[in-house]
């Protein structure tokens, strides 16, 4: 990546809505050019751009340098994992909204060890104080002397759904980590680590919420380099 004709070599290297940057020669439109990022979000860090009570941030974890994002839902403060972030409307509308049913999968470490009857309720769905919840899937990942670790899978995206999925059933969340959303999964990146989407990944969620992939989303974005930013304490 080049500034105003010079390669970028240090992280939190700043820049203006006057500055030319550009990826491999290519130059790279600001504020209009689709941009996609996938962040490993740990626990501690609020899923916001700017947090009135101080506290870190997802913008804190990404290169100074890249135009301005957004988070495509959210993850609550001590939640970690899969956090997508773009500047593509459209495509964020379609994945939060509900009728498309994107699936968001989730490793949950619980207390105790749910049995076969609390799992099904969960996969019928669970009467919850703002409506009862659609059908999750559920699963035994690894079973502990005193906690079970959970895959739960669910299409709908309200507040603290999963926790409170497993306090309904008597199997309260201790970590909570998001590994997939839809096609696009965490993989192997590093807890506070951020890199751009493929193209494949992002035809791939355009594909599943039922955008034909046009020229214009075909775009690269802007290098994270999957390099962590240290926060404040």
């Amino acid at each position: 990546m080049t500034l105003n004709g010079r390669s970028v070599t240090e992280l939190g290297t700043r820049a203006t809505a006057r500055d030319r940057i550009a990826v491999d020669g290519k130059p790279v439109t600001r504020g209009r050019e689709p941009l996609y990022v996938l962040l490993h979000k740990p626990a501690g860090v609020v899923t916001t751009l700017h947090d009135p009570e101080g506290r870190p941030t997802v913008r804190a974890l990404l290169p100074r340098a890249l135009p301005r994002v957004f988070p495509v839902g959210r993850l609550d403060v001590q939640s970690t994992g899969l956090l997508l972030l773009t500047n593509d409307g459209e495509l964020a509308a379609r994945l939060l909204h509900p009728r498309h049913h994107v699936p968001r999968t989730y490793r949950v470490k619980v207390r105790g060890r749910p049995d076969e009857r609390a799992l099904a309720r969960l996969r019928r769905g669970v009467r919850l104080a703002d409506g009862r919840s659609a059908p999750a899937a559920a699963t035994v990942e690894k079973e502990l002397p005193t906690k079970t670790w959970l895959r739960i899978v669910v299409h709908e995206g309200r507040t603290h759904l999963v926790r409170r999925l497993c306090d309904a059933i008597g199997h309260g969340a201790e970590k909570l980590q998001r590994v997939a959303l839809g096609p696009l999964t965490l993989g192997r990146l590093e807890l506070g680590a951020a890199r751009p989407l493929t193209s494949a990944e992002v035809a791939a969620l355009r594909r599943a919420v039922g955008l034909t992939p046009g020229s214009r989303h075909e775009t690269r974005a802007i290098p994270t380099h999957a390099t962590k930013r240290r926060r404040r304490r």
